[in-house]
């Protein structure tokens, strides 16, 4: 399964469609997505690099930026929608009463803004030299740090506060996160 799918692309829609969250079971999200994609609908799971410390190794792989939720892009007066309930992978559609609740309108159109070419999320439009950022892979995944600079080429250097002082470390931009 292409773990940067094609459908993130923005659908031909039916000016009724929406963008719907779906819950699925940990782990099956893009099982879910190759199904629905065979189904015939558009869906969208945002990802991103994540990073795992396991046994002295470290491990990058792409992750879901909402574990256990998706998009699913439907036009209910038109489409079978409960079918998406019956999907290999997804437990069901958030629901509000006997009706799919629509996320909000641009929501997942921003994110799909921010996926880059590798189908990973890119936040570094929010980055500026100053500005607090949480480092999100790599050795130093999880740390708070503050923006030194930000080289076109995309890498940076956070100051990191270590042991009663602040540490220079060399990164590349997409494994920073603004934070407020």
């Amino acid at each position: 399964m292409d773990k940067a799918n094609t459908s993130s692309q923005r659908p031909a829609v039916s000016p009724a469609t929406r963008w719907y969250a779906a819950s699925v079971f940990p782990g099956k999200e893009s099982i879910a997505e190759w199904h629905l994609q065979r189904q015939g609908f558009h869906s969208f799971v945002p990802r991103y690099e994540k990073t795992t410390r396991h046994a002295r190794r470290l491990e990058t792989r792409s992750a879901a930026y909402f574990p256990g939720y998706m998009f699913v892009a439907l036009d209910v007066t038109l489409q079978r929608w409960r079918s998406v309930n019956g999907t290999l992978g997804v437990r069901s559609l958030v629901m509000q009463r006997d009706r799919p609740l629509p996320v909000p309108s641009g929501l997942v159109e921003r994110f799909i803004a921010l996926t880059g070419k590798d189908g990973l999320l890119d936040f570094r439009g929010g980055l500026a030299a100053g500005a607090s950022v949480k480092i999100v892979s790599g050795p130093f995944a999880e740390m708070i740090g503050r923006l030194d600079r930000l080289d076109p080429a995309g890498r940076a250097r956070v100051l990191v506060a270590i042991m009663n002082g602040e540490v220079p470390v060399d990164l590349d931009a997409r494994d920073l996160v603004a934070i407020a």
